[in-house]
């Protein structure tokens, strides 16, 4: 994974990018990270006009030193590589990628930014970890390199796909999270003894 600047993240916000209500106010609010969301908060219908408002928000630096992340839908959906373009040139913190399942999903994104000359070099990568699969696959997918820098746990997809029920202790999700920690800090490790 890439080396990034230490940032505080004690509170990330989702928004759903089709509401622009929501989007004003949380210009104002005090979480440390704003999701800006083009996938599951937005319904089909809705989607091309949240992904015009989330990029002109993101453009306008409208969340002052807030980190900036925008969720995208995945590349396999109709509004995947579209939301990915609109997302690069509008130069966000980072773009939260859904469905990371394995390194090949992510590499297909990175190819996809490959091919947008708007694509910062700096525009890092989150992969959302929400299938077993991507559990399984926890320490390729953080030590596929390139943009990535960090792993998301996606706990309602991954409790629904794993046919589980959402516990208050999250004991039955422990060793998925346990699992992805430790991807994602073994892959780091090389960056620490340097």
């Amino acid at each position: 994974m890439r080396e990034a600047p230490i940032r505080p993240r004690r509170s990330l916000l989702y928004i759903p990018g089709s509401n622009s209500r929501a989007l004003e106010k949380a210009r104002t609010l005090g979480a440390d990270a704003v999701i800006l969301d083009l996938e599951d908060g937005v319904a089909p219908d809705a989607k091309e006009q949240a992904r015009a408002e989330v990029r002109d928000a993101v453009r306008a630096k409208a969340f002052g030193k807030r980190e900036v992340i925008v969720r995208i839908n995945a590349l396999s959906t109709p509004w995947g590589i579209h939301d990915l373009l609109a997302a690069a040139t509008a130069k966000p913190d980072a773009i939260l990628v859904p469905k990371i399942s394995t390194p090949h999903d992510l590499h297909a994104v990175e190819d996809a930014l490959a091919e947008a000359p708007e694509a910062d070099l700096s525009l890092a990568l989150w992969a959302m970890m929400e299938t077993p699969l991507a559990i399984l696959n926890a320490a390729a997918i953080a030590g596929a390199g390139g943009r990535l820098a960090a792993l998301v746990m996606g706990t309602n997809d991954l409790i629904k796909e794993m046919g589980g029920v959402h516990t208050g202790d999250r004991l039955n999700l422990a060793g998925a999270l346990g699992h992805c920690v430790l991807a994602a800090r073994a892959s780091d490790a090389p960056h620490h003894h340097a």
